[in-house]
């Protein structure tokens, strides 16, 4: 039996919902704080037991390379100024794991972006990582999908419960329960219309899958967007194999949405020492009256003064 020891992470898409700031930099490399969140998506696939780390990129995600790469003369720089705490930092980022890059030359879907790391992955069974997904518990939930294919032997994917008005924004399944956080797929539907869902569990962006999924994508036509989709992939591999769905214990931020990306930042500022009263004082102050949160009312002088006078 062949352990997970590969893991994909996706980072090839255009980041259009973060636009225009994505028009420079990876939407992976938006920070939360003080880390860009791929970052915590392999600090995840390495408390997983992940070996073999592939990162598919594309144009313009250069950056995702040069962070995890070493930094010669950022680190010059830190020694010689006494910085010893952020150059451990730095240096630590850089001997994470061992990172493989593979390009996908265009943006033709995450079925594709999958399929560039084949021949890489051969026939083992093998994660993939959402490059904008974080999930936080105590055991990581790639983890909980790998322990899952050990005892199965099929691939499993991670899914919750979505809102009905993000449905159309999912691949939904349609199961049955066979265990309290477990289901068996029979059928998963990309993007479907709210009134055409077979349900509310949406994947979300933790897989593990068996070698197969590979010949499958290779079959799949172009779908939703015009694009290679994975939930097509999954439909063709269900033809073959069982295919389970795990409820995946933890909490969940989708940092690929504006909304979820703020939400993300808000609550890891909470989590840090350094900032986390300042923070939490400004949330408290939010509602209330204006003349609340400034005493005297005022932000500025009523005066103003003439930019040609000097000052005394």
């Amino acid at each position: 039996m062949k352990e997970v020891r590969k893991a994909v992470i996706p980072a090839a898409g255009l980041g259009t919902r973060f636009l225009p700031a994505t028009k420079s930099m990876p939407k992976e490399m938006l920070p939360l704080i003080d880390r860009p969140v791929i970052q915590y998506v392999v600090e995840e696939a390495i408390d997983s037991g992940i070996e073999d780390l592939i990162i598919i990129t594309g144009r313009g995600k250069r950056a995702i390379e040069d962070y995890f790469d070493d930094s010669p003369e950022l680190e010059m720089h830190l020694r010689d100024h006494g910085k010893f705490e952020a150059l451990k930092t730095v240096q630590e980022i850089s001997s994470l794991i061992d990172i493989h890059y593979i390009r996908q030359k265009e943006p033709r879907g995450l079925g594709d972006a999958i399929m560039r790391a084949e021949k890489h992955i051969g026939d083992e069974p093998f994660a993939v990582l959402l490059g904008d997904d974080i999930i936080r518990n105590h055991v990581p939930c790639t983890k909980q999908l790998i322990d899952l294919y050990q005892e199965k032997q099929r691939s499993v994917i991670a899914v919750e419960a979505v809102p009905r008005e993000k449905v159309s924004s999912y691949g939904i399944i349609r199961g049955t329960r066979v265990g309290p956080s477990l289901y068996r797929i029979d059928d998963i539907v990309e993007k479907p219309r709210v009134e055409e869902a077979p349900s509310n569990i949406g994947a979300i962006g933790r897989y593990v899958f068996t070698p197969e999924i590979f010949e499958c994508l290779e079959h799949t036509t172009p779908g939703v967007g015009g694009e290679i989709q994975l939930t097509d992939g999954i439909q063709i591999l269900l033809q073959a194999q069982e295919i389970y769905a795990h409820a995946f214990q933890g909490k969940r931020y989708d940092t690929g949405d504006k909304a979820g990306y703020i939400e993300a930042i808000i609550d890891f500022a909470l989590e840090n020492p350094e900032m986390c009263d300042d923070v939490a004082r400004h949330l408290a102050s939010l509602g209330k009256p204006r003349a609340e949160v400034f005493p005297t009312g005022k932000l500025v002088p009523e005066t103003t003064v003439d930019s040609s006078e000097k000052y005394q």
